[in-house]
């Protein structure tokens, strides 16, 4: 997104955790995380995509409306296999788990990148996002 920022990206951040803090939680947006770009072992992507992507779309409308399942993790809500409407798909059901499941590993990793950017943007990073990796130590 940098590019796209008309001001430093710190307070950019800002905003949205002054807005978080002035919002009731309840009216505050839904955060949902499938990793629909997981291969399988023949290097083939494991989730159809295109069309068949409205099927999430599908599961978030439930989800937000308080109708469909989903587990928490420490990066958001996940669906469950079945409240994912896989009708008519040829999706073996470990690829499904594959696809639901949140990788603690490749996570941490990941973390390593985000506390780069946080150092890049410097001073003006938000303090409550400083020492936010502590997220994996709990998954």
């Amino acid at each position: 997104m940098l590019p796209f920022m008309g001001y430093n990206v710190g307070d950019y951040i800002q905003n949205y955790l002054d807005i978080g803090a002035a919002t009731d939680e309840d009216k505050l947006p839904k955060i949902f995380w499938v990793n629909w770009f997981a291969k399988n072992d023949a290097g083939k992507f494991i989730w159809p995509g295109f069309g068949d992507n409205s099927r999430v779309l599908q599961w978030i409308l439930e989800r937000v409306e308080g109708d469909a399942d989903a587990v928490e993790t420490p990066i958001g809500n996940v669906p469950t296999p079945e409240s994912l409407n896989t009708e008519g798909l040829d999706l073996p059901t470990a690829d499904l788990e594959r696809l639901l499941t949140v990788d603690k590993a490749s996570w941490k990793d990941e973390l390593e990148l985000i506390e780069d950017h946080f150092e890049f943007i410097g001073e003006r990073l938000p303090a409550e996002m400083r020492g936010s990796s502590t997220i994996c130590e709990t998954a």
